[in-house]
């Protein structure tokens, strides 16, 4: 699964020039396969999962003509042209309990919202327009004919291809299928993922903090995002920074996950073991990547896993795994690829940068107040400021080869996904 790719193949030294962005996406869309093995469930268990198979509607939806509204159901055609026909009430259909008579001529029937519309019936006539007295009711205003009526098949016809392989399944989704009687449906497995942080300066939540140490922060974010994205999820915890505990801790994970991630010792300091352990039981594609923040990244194969190592600065370990983890995720998962929303708003002030890598700069967007969008910095790019994604509500896109953008220039943005 080793693949050659100009600047950033291999694992040893420092490289003056990084692949794009692009480039990379690229790469791992072509060397990764979706995961074999689908699970059957039901609709409400459904919700983020990918469709294993097309659905197609076995019955029409509704199955029905119904009322769109509570009033009178009648034939258009026994109305006088000025609306103030006369019509007896031959009796009532409510939702589950139809009409169980034949309309005559001159006759109407008081119908609820739902309820089945009789035969000979073709409209129906809000009960706001009627005025009704002994039996009777007279139109003080005219509908179309057809009016107020949902036809039979008018959402869903059957036959009809409704959902297709590969999609991510939403509330609606789950609503329509229900809809069509479907009581199971075949998705695709979830993606395992094994995911620990390296350092030795790391301490699990709860323990107290010695001088140079801090709390590992990094497996809590990757956690949520993670569940966020539909993934079965493996915390194996803090692994130190030693090549015989790392070592123990990929032959785990490789043997357990579809995908292992790690975060920290993906740089170039003597401590940082993660690559060339990588390159002893797998196999190294690239580690450097032209984004920021972000730029130390690797990726490959252990075993039969796809591997990420990720940077060990908080913002750097998000910025990567929304750009380049997920959706590689996404391909895993076999969900049909789908370019991230991105947008223009206007800058609120002047971003600084410098050209060379693409920024992912952390923004707020907001409503503009003229129909548009602004965006603003949340202050410090710093990538060890955490809070700087806590406050964002989306990425300020910058281009690799932009340099300081002005005050209300157009940029790109990207709306982080809703939780």
């Amino acid at each position: 699964m080793a693949m050659s790719l100009e600047s950033g193949a291999g694992c040893g030294g420092h490289h003056s020039r990084a692949m794009s962005l692009e480039s990379a996406l690229e790469a791992i869309r072509g060397s990764v396969s979706a995961v074999i093995g689908n699970d059957e469930i039901s609709p409400m268990e459904a919700l983020g999962r990918v469709l294993a198979e097309d659905i197609r509607a076995p019955n029409d939806v509704p199955g029905h003509t119904n009322s769109a509204m509570d009033g009178y159901a009648f034939r258009h055609e026994d109305c006088a042209p000025t609306g103030k026909a006369a019509l007896r009430i031959a009796g009532d259909s409510f939702a589950g309990h139809p009409f169980s008579g034949a309309l005559q001529a001159g006759e109407c029937v008081r119908i609820m919202t739902g309820a089945v519309v009789p035969d000979a019936a073709d409209t129906v006539v809000m009960q706001e327009d009627v005025v009704q007295r002994e039996g009777m009711i007279e139109l003080s205003h005219m509908p179309r004919k057809g009016a107020n009526i949902r036809l039979a098949g008018e959402d869903i016809q059957a036959g009809q291809a409704v959902l297709s392989a590969g999609r991510v399944l939403r509330p609606a989704d789950l609503g329509m299928i229900a809809s069509m009687g479907i009581a199971s449906l075949k998705v695709r497995r979830r993606v395992k993922v094994a995911f620990f942080s390296t350092g030795d300066e790391l301490r699990p939540v709860g323990e107290p903090l010695l001088t140079g140490q801090i709390h590992d922060s990094n497996r809590y974010t990757l956690h949520g995002m993670l569940c966020q994205a539909g993934m079965d999820t493996c915390d194996m915890g803090i692994v130190k920074d030693d090549p015989d505990a790392l070592r123990d801790a990929f032959k785990t994970a490789s043997e357990s996950a579809d995908v292992v991630i790690t975060s920290g010792g993906v740089s170039v300091g003597e401590a940082d073991y993660v690559t060339d352990m990588l390159a002893e039981m797998g196999n190294v594609s690239f580690w450097q990547i032209a984004m920021k923040p972000g730029r130390p990244l690797v990726y490959g194969r252990l075993g039969s896993a796809v591997f990420f190592g990720l940077p060990g600065n908080p913002v750097s370990v998000m910025a990567t795994f929304m750009q380049v983890v997920r959706p590689a995720l996404g391909v895993i998962s076999g969900a049909r690829y789908e370019e991230p929303l991105r947008f223009d708003a206007r800058t609120e002030h002047a971003i600084r940068k410098k050209p060379g890598r693409m920024e992912f700069q952390r923004g707020i967007l907001r409503r503009d107040g003229k129909g548009g969008f602004s965006v603003k910095t949340t202050g410090h790019q710093g990538s060890g400021i955490l809070k700087s994604m806590s406050e964002a509500n989306c990425f300020i896109v910058l281009p690799q080869d932009s340099g300081t953008v002005e005050a209300g220039t157009w940029v790109t943005v990207e709306p982080f996904p809703c939780v």
